[in-house]
């Protein structure tokens, strides 16, 4: 295929192996507040939501969720991931090719700019690569799956949406692409990757496909 003229990442799971200690760490705090999920369950009710949502759906499921749950919640998840939050193997190599072939991109996340500066900022050339490409829902004011982080991204690098491609891998944020009138690639390390399909994405189980998929 002829490459797009951009490429919106999502950070946790795409660019960084966050998610499997955050949820591992949400399953044990729910644990604790009366809502014991298998870590399976959490990863297909929670991924890709925003916290302050995570919060009132385990609320709604019968857990105990204080008004300050958020907050107390965050201080944990960012100690934790602060301990080492690798890359996801071959995103250096893509970002590469995507240099080498002058496409450009950006990052879409439904997380704070604080946790991208603790995750991807323990890997500081590929955060330097970055700057002034990281569009935040805590800063836009609106999440996934609107499209409205990507319809902005695409706004500012002055780009069709439908010359985009996202790389995303939770149902929300291959929802968010297909509404801003965007391909996507679902990427599912870990699975079929059958629910970014429902989603409307093509499934990726690599980082080394994304840049065989873009034509790179």
């Amino acid at each position: 295929m002829t490459p797009p003229k951009l490429v919106i990442f999502d950070c946790d799971g795409v660019l960084v192996d966050s998610e499997p200690v955050t949820n591992r760490l949400l399953r044990d705090d729910l644990a604790g507040r009366g809502l014991d999920l298998p870590y399976a369950q959490i990863m297909s009710l929670f991924v890709g939501g925003t916290m302050k949502n995570v919060g009132v759906r385990a609320r709604e499921m019968g857990a105990d969720i204080p008004e300050d749950w958020v907050d107390g919640f965050y201080t944990k998840m960012y100690a934790r991931l602060a301990e080492g939050t690798p890359l996801i193997a071959g995103v250096e190599g893509v970002l590469d090719r995507l240099d080498a072939a002058g496409v450009p991109y950006a990052v879409g996340f439904n997380g704070s700019m604080q946790k991208m500066g603790i995750t991807l900022g323990q890997h500081a050339s590929v955060m330097a690569r970055l700057e002034g490409k990281l569009y935040s829902a805590h800063v836009i004011g609106v999440a996934k799956p609107e499209p409205d982080m990507y319809l902005l991204a695409a706004r500012d690098a002055g780009v069709a949406p439908a010359d985009c491609v996202v790389v995303d891998d939770s149902p929300s944020g291959c929802r968010a692409a297909a509404r801003a009138g965007m391909r996507c690639l679902g990427f599912a390390e870990h699975d079929d990757g059958a629910r970014l399909v429902t989603e409307g994405a093509e499934p990726v189980h690599f980082m080394a496909e994304v840049a065989e998929i873009l034509g790179l």
